[in-house]
């Protein structure tokens, strides 16, 4: 599928071309009018956790965006006009996500969105956006709730229960007899992916030795993992963010647990980032599933992994990989509407995009994606696992 693809063809084939005027203050400020120019440059936003404690995942979406519009810009402009990204920090909070999106639409006039990214805040912007008709693709949010509002919304990503499911298939093909869990309370993403999970592995024949839950915050997680290690369980699913899950694991090695951890997307940089949540020795027999590594060997993750590394001199996650994909997937739809020859930030245009994306197909360096009647893709995920150095490792390719 990858194979002789270079960066230019690459992002031709994705979304026909862009040019970049450049990012737009966070006050969302421009003179060009709503949706864009009808000659010169078409209105985007980018929203998410740019600082807080989710702004890791943020700012790892926005880099990717900004990434893809940056080169898409560098081959010549979708129908000749530039994408002027607008971007807005949430903080993490759903009131301020609303906010975000209400001033990109009311006073920005942009014509499509890449966010929000984590469950919480998406939702809320994702219910807001219904009634606009806006265009919205989530690099990251994985709750199944999130595309249920309206068929405007979109998600790069695979879903919290997709997610539990292809590991509760996993820890069959595996071998694996017994699993326990432990899962953050009162979270979204964890809740539903340890539910999706239990549901699958029981249905292939997996007995749940115990099912434990923390509160947000905790930081001691020996007493649940005590109770769990005492059900001798073959692995332990931790669908939780890198955080909890390296402390989690870190407790379970030092308490004496040998075996295996399984995890979800959130794990992505638990090792190898700017701080390592878990020590490299710790880190054996564990696996998560994600859409994205940096072990990833074909040719179109080796391009993105070049190129994201020498506009940031950094190594990019699986959250980066998706915020590029999700702008590539809403480039693709403006891409539609400007072949119909539409006014940008008109009903006609929003609705040209939302037929575009939801028709149409994108190479992206998560794989390929493409939907089926819902804003979920179709595409398909890794299983990654960790080097005695703790650099990740592509265990498998799961194609959908």
């Amino acid at each position: 599928m990858f194979e002789n693809v270079s960066r230019r063809n690459f992002l031709q084939v994705s979304a026909a071309s862009v040019a970049l005027l450049g990012l737009a203050g966070c006050n969302g400020s421009s003179d060009s009018g709503e949706g864009g120019d009808a000659s010169g440059s078409i209105k985007v936003g980018i929203m998410g956790p740019h600082t807080g404690d989710n702004s890791s995942y943020g700012l790892a979406c926005l880099n990717g965006a900004q990434l893809y519009f940056k080169q898409l810009n560098e081959d010549g402009g979708v129908n000749g006009k530039q994408i002027e990204p607008v971007v807005y920090d949430e903080k993490g909070d759903a009131t301020e996500a609303v906010n975000a999106y209400n001033r990109l639409v009311q006073e920005d006039g942009v014509t499509g969105i890449v966010g929000d990214v984590t469950t919480g805040p998406t939702i809320a912007v994702a219910q807001a956006s219904v009634a606009d008709n806006m265009p919205c693709v989530t690099p990251s949010a994985t709750a199944a709730d999130v595309v249920t509002y309206g068929s405007n919304y979109f998600r790069a990503c695979v879903t919290d229960p997709e997610q539990g499911r292809v590991m509760a298939n996993f820890a069959a093909e595996q071998g694996y007899k017994n699993v326990a869990t432990l899962y953050l309370s009162g979270s979204d993403y964890s809740e539903g992916v340890n539910a999706a999970f239990c549901e699958e592995a029981e249905a292939k024949g997996i007995t749940i030795t115990a099912q434990e839950s923390y509160s947000e915050g905790d930081v001691d997680f020996n007493t649940q993992l005590t109770n769990i290690i005492n059900t001798n369980p073959d692995a332990i699913l931790v669908p939780n963010y890198y955080q909890d899950d390296g402390m989690i694991v870190t407790q379970a090695r030092a308490q004496g647990y040998d075996k295996v951890f399984l995890g979800v997307d959130g794990w992505s940089g638990i090792y190898g980032g700017s701080e390592n949540y878990a020590d490299a020795a710790d880190l054996h027999d564990c696996y998560y599933c994600c859409a994205f590594s940096s072990s990833n060997d074909s040719e179109v993750a080796a391009q993105f992994i070049e190129d994201y590394e020498a506009e940031y001199n950094e190594t990019p996650t699986n959250f980066c990989a998706l915020g590029y994909d999700a702008a590539m997937v809403l480039a693709n739809g403006l891409a539609a509407a400007e072949e119909a020859g539409l006014e940008p930030g008109s009903e006609d245009y929003k609705q040209a995009v939302i037929d575009g994306i939801a028709s149409g197909t994108v190479e992206g360096v998560t794989g390929s994606i493409s939907y089926e009647g819902t804003g979920d893709p179709i595409k398909s995920s890794l299983i990654i696992t960790f080097a005695e150095d703790g650099t990740e490792e592509t265990f498998e390719v799961l194609e959908a």
